[in-house]
């Protein structure tokens, strides 16, 4: 996300100057940027679903399958960050 943000505001100040941007964004069709990008939708569902899993515990009596709750969680944000992947590839 350190990496994300900067790159983002850039792009934003890029897209004034049309040269410029259409640089910038032939440059992420590299296959790094795009894996890169694919890491960062994976982290971003891992933070969501821990998230969701941290109000359940709160929220709800302590269950013995907390375990198998965090490994779907981890399970699913896999499932999403490489569905994003194929989608870019």
């Amino acid at each position: 996300m350190a990496v994300f943000l900067p790159l983002h505001f850039l792009a934003l100040a890029l897209s004034l100057e049309a040269v410029r941007f259409e640089a910038f964004l032939r440059w992420t069709d590299v296959p790094v940027v795009k894996l890169a990008e694919a890491g960062l939708v994976f982290a971003l569902a891992v933070h969501f679903l821990g998230g969701l899993r941290i109000l359940f515990v709160e929220n709800f009596e302590w269950r013995s399958n907390q375990l198998r709750v965090a490994t779907a969680a981890g399970g699913v944000a896999a499932m999403v960050g490489f569905a994003f992947l194929l989608r870019v590839l």
